[in-house]
């Protein structure tokens, strides 16, 4: 036997494991891929409140049929009765119009400039002259676990009314409005926080992965019918009303508009650029590539905390005159150490 015939063996083992080996790893990185690109569920999910069943109300992007010109008819009158309320924002109007907003402008999202920024996307505001376009802009989360209801145009006892978006745990009902980057008008799919980190989805978010790193894929199926209406209720408008993991958010406690996000809404009133009547729907700066920072010490209004009732029975003799003190609440834990 010569020496090729008696190596040859040896030389198809060592092929065979190299192939093997090479084979393992091609697994073990389609394996990644795999995880990443179809991962069963959204882990965005973890932004909607608990809550038995999220699928039972209406769906989410419906566009009501539009009024007609001519004498309405009962689908079109049961259509305008068809109203948004405080109860199922859980805030009060803070505007309203006569007519409806118009629809939402196409735009792009300018890229996210860092960790612990929330996309907030544009919205119409409403002025003595009309409508105006306030941009969107990745604005710093006030604190660890924040998440960002938009806020919304609905009908409302015969007006449009705009509720006010807010900051909280949870995501809330913001009128099944589909304002793109993740906000497809239930829940909030561009990102979610794990412990002190925000992970953003960078199919919907303009990432740089360079500056980012906290990233992750995951494709939106999108259910419903994909529109640019921006108001709920009334004709024409989105009907949506609240699913249950909405209206237990509405039940948490939340944060209000910061006083940078407030600022950020005037400037956009002192252009006139932003108004429809220069515009006409497409406002001059839709977006803000410079973000907003935070203000100091916002955070979400603690939960009432129930005292237990005392187990001993009270005596019917009449107590007598308290001291001054003895009304004052007990001291909250942290004013101990003040």
């Amino acid at each position: 036997m010569n020496s090729r015939s008696r190596f040859a063996p040896f030389a198809v083992f060592a092929l065979a494991a190299a192939l093997g080996v090479a084979g393992c790893h091609k697994a073990q990185d389609a394996s990644a891929d795999q995880s990443t690109q179809n991962m069963s569920q959204d882990p965005a999910d973890a932004n909607l409140a608990p809550a038995s069943d999220t699928t039972s109300a209406a769906p989410a992007s419906t566009p009501a049929p539009a009024s007609q010109p001519a004498a309405a008819s009962t689908a079109q009158a049961t259509d305008a009765s068809y109203q948004s309320t405080p109860e199922d924002s859980g805030e009060q109007p803070v505007a309203s119009a006569p007519q409806p907003p118009p629809e939402l402008p196409e735009y792009s999202q300018p890229p996210c400039p860092g960790d612990g920024y929330i996309w907030t996307p544009g919205y119409w505001n409403y002025a003595a002259t009309g409508y105006f376009w306030v941009p969107g802009v990745w604005t710093r989360s006030p604190y660890v676990g924040a998440l960002w209801t938009p806020p919304y145009w609905g009908w409302n006892n015969g007006v449009y009314a705009l509720f006010p978006g807010y900051w909280g745990r949870h995501i809330g009902f913001y009128g099944g409005i589909d304002y793109g980057f993740g906000y497809t008008g239930f829940g909030y799919h561009g990102g979610y926080w794990r412990g002190e980190t925000f992970n953003y989805n960078r199919t919907v978010n303009n990432i740089n992965t360079t500056v980012i790193h906290n990233v992750y894929t995951y494709n939106i199926v999108n259910r419903t019918t994909i529109t640019r209406v921006s108001y709920n209720g009334g004709h024409g408008g989105i009907v949506a009303r609240p699913r249950p993991a909405e209206l237990a958010a509405i039940r948490e406690p939340r944060a209000p508009v910061m006083a940078t996000q407030a600022r950020h809404v005037e400037a956009a009133r002192a252009d006139h650029t932003q108004f429809v009547t220069e515009n006409h729907g497409r406002p001059g700066t839709p977006a803000l590539e410079r973000p907003l920072e935070a203000d100091r010490d916002v955070h979400p209004a603690p939960r009432p905390v129930a005292h237990a009732e005392p187990h001993a029975p009270e005596r019917p003799e009449a107590h007598p005159a308290a001291r001054p003190e003895e009304h004052r609440p007990p001291a909250h834990p942290d004013e101990k150490h003040k």
